[in-house]
């Protein structure tokens, strides 16, 4: 099964989604997860941004949703008397490892920059540059739909963030500065239009600043 239309999931389903691929890697013998241990793994204090209180009805809910979008539900090898829950997302979008990583993590933790990611996902994957990084959020940001986006760089900060789009599309200008500025395997198409833009901004700010002394000498 391939996931080929556009998909909004709720944050409970995110969360729900990112513990169960998350657990698949780290702890493999404990999975797939009982309600309880999804429960606990979906509220866990680390590795999770925000961190949330799903009670176990929120979860049943999460995961009836995640079903009825085949992207999880009950294991389909039942194993001893409790009911336990596993993803489908290999069948889904037929991930990479880097891929399913870097989706897993931007779902546990929203919108990262490369070298967070790379550190976040060393327990699952291991990326030996950050040109690799780069590479597997292109892949993503390049599928039918596109599964992540570049988001715009915020004030004060050397490095852009990367989303998922798992959870709807991100505000109009991320997704429009997204498909201008997706950022080549050494980020150097990326930092040449960053420069252009705060050049053009500079600019503004000066033309704005005349026009200010302007009015002042006018009113003087």
């Amino acid at each position: 099964m391939t996931v080929t239309g556009p998909m909004v999931l709720t944050p409970a389903q995110a969360r729900v989604l990112g513990a169960l691929m998350e657990k698949e890697t780290t702890t493999p013998e404990y999975y797939p997860l009982s309600l309880n241990a999804l429960m606990n793994a979906c509220n866990q204090r680390s590795n999770r941004e925000p961190v949330m209180n799903l009670d176990e009805d929120e979860v049943r809910l999460a995961l009836r949703g995640l079903e009825d979008k085949q992207l999880a539900g009950r294991a389909r090898s039942p194993d001893g008397r409790v009911t336990k829950y596993e993803h489908w997302l290999g069948e889904a979008f037929n991930f990479t490892r880097a891929e399913g990583v870097l989706i897993c993590v931007l779902l546990l933790r929203g919108p990262q920059t490369p070298g967070e990611l790379r550190g976040r996902t060393e327990r699952m994957h291991r990326f030996d540059e950050i040109a690799d990084v780069l590479s597997g959020l292109q892949k993503v940001m390049e599928r039918e739909p596109p599964l992540a986006a570049l988001l715009p760089r915020q004030p004060g900060t050397k490095e852009s963030r990367y989303a998922h789009l798992l959870s709807g599309p991100v505000e109009a200008a991320a997704m429009a500065f997204a498909t201008e500025a997706a950022p080549a395997a050494d980020g150097s198409a990326s930092d040449e239009r960053v420069a252009r833009l705060e050049a053009s901004v500079a600019e503004l700010r000066r033309e704005v600043d005349a026009l200010r002394q302007k009015i002042d000498d006018l009113f003087a």
